[in-house]
């Protein structure tokens, strides 16, 4: 049995922090200076963001080691991150699930509100019945887009992982290499 990493646990909840105070002042102020079309265009990016990264988590959770080994073996590119992101999937899914895939969560909330608002102010209507339906149709869409994810993930993880693999071997980005460690400790 693996002891509690309370580093771990720190860094994550100072990531979550970092996240959702960057994606709530970036919504709030964008959507201070723009009309309803980007407001709500804003708003449908936060829910894909969450999306997105749910998918990206259960593929990891579900991923199987064989297929990329295999592809390390021959070099292809993405091989190594994939690898590394099946090796790591308690902390990756972490940070996809539960910091990204939430923080989105609450921060389209947290849109969703403000757009309602803006909504209300601007045609004078002081009832409950637009921000509930608001509220109701983005959480829809959160669940319905995230459930949908979920089955697309298990049934595919292995092409999610080779594409997201790809993606970090493009931007040099491999968090779980012995030589980015070695870098970043230089």
């Amino acid at each position: 049995m693996k002891k509690t990493n309370y580093k771990w646990i720190l860094r994550i909840v100072l990531i979550s922090l970092v996240a959702s105070v960057v994606f709530t002042l970036a919504s709030t102020e964008v959507l201070g200076r723009t009309g309803y079309i980007i407001s709500f265009t804003i708003l449908a990016v936060f829910i894909l963001i969450g999306v997105i990264f749910d998918v990206i988590g259960i593929a990891v959770a579900t991923g199987n080691e064989a297929p990329f080994n295999s592809m390390a073996t021959r070099r292809q590119k993405g091989a190594a991150e994939a690898l590394g992101l099946i090796k790591n999937a308690d902390k990756v899914t972490c940070y996809c699930n539960d910091v990204i895939g939430d923080v989105t969560g609450i921060v389209s909330g947290t849109t969703a509100a403000l757009i309602a608002a803006r909504l209300i102010d601007g045609f004078d209507a002081g009832n409950v019945i637009l921000p509930l339906i608001i509220s109701a149709v983005v959480t829809g869409l959160t669940v319905g887009g995230k459930a949908l994810g979920k089955t697309f993930a298990f049934n595919n993880s292995t092409k999610i992982l080779a594409g997201v693999g790809k993606l970090l071997n493009f931007l040099h980005l491999n968090p779980f290499s012995k030589q980015e460690r070695k870098e970043r400790k230089v």
